[in-house]
Order: structure tokens, then sequence, then C-alpha cells
């Protein structure tokens, strides 16, 4: 089952359920945010309903939404391919998470926006994980019951604004009191908050297909193109943490909650055209980005550049 949030036409919102063939109005909840929070029963009790009894939609009549609205959180999961281990000189024995705002996030078919200022700006294919059950401190042997569905994310990066917002500084740390007390140690830092969440960064979408339907995350082509020409081909076999072991890290310090999203990696193979995605400068060649995963969809944004 595929389950998405789209804007009408009078201005409000509908959660629709595509199948195959069309695209079906659920009645009662303003957006698949609601629909998660009421629960797994409620969920699969109003999905159905809408199956049988729900108005149909032609696609000229909406446009996308992100499926998930405004998440609590959206967690990302850094440098989570094993496809090119050689990139890492070094880094951590477990997942390293950084977290993009939910205002970058975009809906399907509508456009990605950069400007000068921005700098390079890459695309960054991405399997998303939605949170239906909430909890924290939760077993890897658990975690994927507390899956809703999966989705696609593109999450836009800018190395540009990466390296400004980059300080090597010297960091205080304590020692011992006959040293003097703290000491120095010489650092790397960098904040993500521009290079990650600019608006518009988080294409989203454009449907969620729930967990039922795919049943191994773990073997799914990922591919993406730019203007046509893949650029990216890969598959989430070459995840290096999995969808249930980045669960549970992150459950032992964030508590997850209903709607959250995990956005798994970057898919980095490149594709046998050639080429690479963090070659994809968007701000110098705009054109159309798409990110494809099997047995979800694809994500389609143009680009804008103002």
């Amino acid at each position: 089952m595929k389950l998405g949030t789209v804007e009408l036409d009078d201005g409000t919102t509908t959660v629709v359920v595509e199948t195959d063939s069309e695209t079906v109005v659920l009645e009662g909840y303003q957006d698949l945010d609601a629909l998660i929070a009421a629960g797994e029963d409620t969920w699969r009790t109003a999905a159905g309903q809408a199956l049988n009894d729900g108005a149909r939609l032609n696609r000229d009549e909406f446009q996308w939404l992100p499926p998930v609205r405004r998440p609590g959180k959206v967690l990302c999961v850094a440098l989570n391919n094993s496809a090119n281990p050689d990139r890492i000189k070094s880094g951590p024995d477990t997942p390293a998470m950084f977290t993009k705002p939910s205002s970058s996030l975009l809906g399907h078919g509508r456009s990605i926006i950069v400007k000068d200022m921005y700098g390079r700006v890459h695309p960054e294919p991405e399997l998303a994980v939605v949170i239906g059950r909430g909890g924290a401190d939760i077993a890897v042997d658990e975690a994927l019951a507390h899956v809703f569905g999966y989705t696609i994310i593109n999450d836009l990066t800018s190395p540009t604004m990466r390296g400004t917002d980059t300080f090597n500084y010297r960091a205080i740390h304590p020692a011992p009191e006959e040293a003097g007390g703290t000491r120095y140690v010489d650092s790397w830092v960098s904040y993500p908050a521009r290079y990650k969440g600019a608006d518009t960064f988080g294409p989203l979408g454009p449907w969620v297909t729930t967990a039922e339907d795919l049943p191994d995350p773990h073997a799914l082509r990922i591919t993406c193109s730019h203007n046509g020409r893949i650029v990216t081909d890969d598959s989430t076999a070459n995840l290096r943490f999995s969808v249930a072991e980045v669960i549970s890290f992150a459950s032992h310090y964030l508590t997850l909650e209903p709607g959250d999203i995990i956005a798994m990696g970057t898919a980095l193979k490149a594709s046998a055209q050639g080429g690479a995605v963090q070659n994809v400068d968007l701000v110098e060649l705009g054109g159309t980005v798409e990110v494809a995963i099997e047995g979800i969809g694809t994500l389609s944004n143009p680009v804008e550049k103002r």
C-alpha cells in the first residue's frame, strides 16, 4: 500500500492511497502525519475504506506535498554506504547522525530553489524510513516492528556552505591540576544547518510504501538521474548499518516518535554511464533531478535558480 499527502485546488490537504492505477481520497485526515499518529488499527481501517469507497482523483487535480509534512525529527545517517569505504579515513564504528529541519522538506514535482550564494549544490539519493511506533532503547531484533514504511529522500547538500561553516579550532579538554587543569586538542567541526537544511533541500516522497510491501529494505535498487542521465546506480544492500541497527542505535539517545524520518545514507555507486552525484552542481546546471527506488517509485524535482 502507498500513502501520501496532496494539496487540492481549494488549498486543503488530504491523505491519499496510491495503487498501481489510481489515486484515492482518504477522508477525515488532513495529512499522513495525522493518520500515522492515529495508530496502526486506525490507518489500516481508514485506508481499506478509502480503497472501497473513496473518490478517485486525476493527477492534474492535485500537487504532491511531502508525505509526512512536519516530522518531529528528520535524522540522517552520515557516510552509511559501504560501496566506497576508501573515502573514510577515520570515523566511528557506530552510525553518525545529523538532523535536517522539517522546513527543508519538499513534495514531488515541486521546485528545488538554489541561489548563487549557495555555491555548489548536489543531490544525494537515499532510502528514508518512516517511524510508525515510537520508543526508546529499542532492541535491534525489535526495531523493524517500529517502521511504518519507506519513502525516498534527496538529501541536497552544499559543499560550499559546508566549507564556510567548518571550524578548525583548539577544543578545551580537562587535564590534571598539576598540568594546569585544561589542555587543548586540535579539532575540526562543521555545522550542517545551512548546507543540509536550507529551504527545499529535502525533497521527500512522492508517497510512503508501507512496510509489509517492502519486507527487505536492503535489496532495493536506487538510482539518481540528472536530466535523464543516470549518475548513481546503487543498492540498499550497500548500507553499512542496517535499518534495524540505525533505529536501535538512534533510539538509545533520541526517543523516536510516530512520523519521524530516518534518511539511511547516500547511494554513491557510479552508474555505467559514469560520473558522480557530487559533480552534479545544480546551481550551475539546473535541470531536473530524479531519485528512483525499487518498490517505492520515483521522486522528481525541477531546479529553479533565484
